[in-house]
């Protein structure tokens, strides 16, 4: 214990003198690799293969605001854990969270009805969630995981090393190395006048915004048999915070068995088209779903989901479909980044995209905003991105087929939330307020509020339905919705 304790004093005594000597040359470039070799001894990095924290705290869920370019509705998280395999590039996250407030979008129960628990992985280049035993591919989480694994404050002193970061002091005091992890993110590390990591910001590519800005802190650093690790955790994105995590467990060197499967191996979007009435497709084949409408001379897309390689299969089949109509607009069904991340590659092919009225402001500098990291589709054409609103209501037509674009109104999971109603084929295109359950399923015991609100939506509107064509899961009667809420269909 006593020469532990000599060593640690030897080592913060040689970064405090590393800090001071550029203090007092600022002028004088600094060497990185001695930045880096001093914090890694301070740190304990080179002791660290793998490492395993758990904790709890508060959060918020990114991109899923209730209102366009506010506050991420907030989150409480009763679990939260990291397995984060350095040698391996692998990441394990598991948690249960539960809303704190009742507006917003998310995958969670509405608040006070549950937690959410989730587990997602990252091997190499391969990102995937757990369904219970089965692994289902999400390759839009790839970046993140990449990113949340490498500016970890030991995986982003290895992250620095590898890029052949640049050192230099910092305006606050300190220390800050810079660099870039090719095609992911860049990131500036401050490391303090003791070597530790206390804070990285960081800039990766997002599918809706082009760029987000990340600033990760790391406080209160604790003792784990010779390797330092933060006590607290806290995360903002695009200024807003995402996590403040209390850190009660850590283990170094900790045991991973994260093996990619040949499922998301080998996994490729696909685009699965069922028509649905004449001139009507409903696009399916992944998570989120898409529908095309035939006019006279060009198409409407309604939605375009998730990131560039969902958007560019489906784009496809829509060409396929009805070559030489080219898509004139593309609706958007609100503005949560998993229905949105896929305008961008709509606008580079030219098609006008319509959001709520409310959202316009937000898609016009979001959509136009740069991504010089991993250019997308639309920075790659040079184009910028034309939207429109919807206020209220706008009737699209080309003299044979209308298409009504309609605000779902009084809902907790967005603002300025868009449905389509097809009048003549009695059709309507709705997102989130209702996901079909399995064929059979049973009616929960305590009905959803998004549920009823679609419904209440659809009563006053007096809007005449058959069929609903969900932008998840599979095209159903409305009679199953209402089944839903222990009711009979009009």
């Amino acid at each position: 214990m006593k020469l532990r304790r000599q060593t640690i004093l030897a080592i913060t005594a040689a970064a405090a003198a590393l800090w001071l000597a550029s203090c007092a040359t600022p002028s004088a470039p600094l060497d990185a690799s001695k930045v880096i070799g001093t914090a890694n001894q301070a740190m304990g990095t080179s002791a660290v293969n793998s490492l395993r924290f758990s904790g709890s705290g508060t959060g918020a869920i990114y991109g899923q605001a209730w209102q366009p370019n506010a506050v991420w509705p907030k989150v409480t998280y009763s679990q939260f854990s990291r397995l984060m395999d350095y040698n391996g590039g692998a990441m394990r996250e598991e948690f249960a969270r539960a809303r704190s407030e009742a507006n917003g979008g998310g995958a969670l129960p509405l608040l006070g009805d549950g937690e959410q628990r989730a587990i997602g992985v990252l091997q190499g280049e391969f990102a995937w969630n757990m369904m219970g035993p089965a692994q289902a591919p999400s390759p839009v989480a790839l970046t993140t995981r990449i990113h949340d694994l490498w500016t970890s404050p030991h995986g982003v002193l290895k992250a620095a090393e590898k890029n052949k970061a640049t050192a230099m002091r910092a305006n606050e005091g300190g220390l800050v190395l810079s660099f870039t992890e090719a095609a992911r993110f860049s990131a500036k590390v401050f490391v303090n006048a003791q070597g530790l990591v206390e804070r990285v910001e960081s800039r990766m590519p997002q599918t809706v915004v082009g760029e987000t800005e990340v600033v990760t802190t790391y406080s209160d650093y604790k003792d784990h048999s010779g390797v330092k690790f933060p006590a607290r955790i806290r995360q903002t994105q695009d200024g807003f915070e995402t996590l403040n995590i209390a850190v009660s467990e850590v283990q170094v060197n900790a045991p991973s068995q994260i093996t990619v499967l040949d499922n998301v191996r080998n996994f490729a979007e696909r685009a699965a088209s069922e028509l649905v009435s004449p001139g009507v497709w409903h696009i399916a084949g992944g998570s989120h779903n898409s529908v095309l409408i035939e006019m006279k001379d060009h198409a409407i897309l309604v939605e375009s989901p998730l990131y560039d390689a969902r958007a560019a299969v489906v784009l496809a089949e829509a060409k396929r479909l009805l070559p030489g109509k080219p898509i004139k607009f593309v609706v958007n069904s609100h503005h949560h980044f998993d229905h949105a991340g896929g305008l961008r590659a709509a606008a580079s092919d030219g098609s006008t995209v319509l959001v709520s009225a409310q959202g316009v402001a937000f898609f016009e500098r979001a959509l136009n905003g740069a991504n010089t990291i991993n250019p997308d589709m639309l920075s790659k054409s040079g184009k910028r991105a034309s939207v429109e609103g919807i206020n209220g209501r706008r009737v699209l037509t080309d003299g044979a087929r209308q298409v009504e674009l309609l605000l779902i109104e009084d809902s907790v999971h967005a603002a300025g939330f868009v449905m389509a109603y097809l009048p003549a084929e009695r059709l309507l295109i709705e997102a989130d307020a209702y996901t079909p359950s399995a064929p059979g399923a049973a009616a929960p015991a305590k009905p959803n509020g998004n549920h009823l609100n679609l419904i209440a939506n659809i009563e006053k509107r007096g809007l005449k339905v058959d069929r609903i064509l969900p932008l998840h899961g599979r095209v159903v009667p409305l009679s199953e919705l209402y089944a839903m809420v222990g009711r009979t269909a009009p």
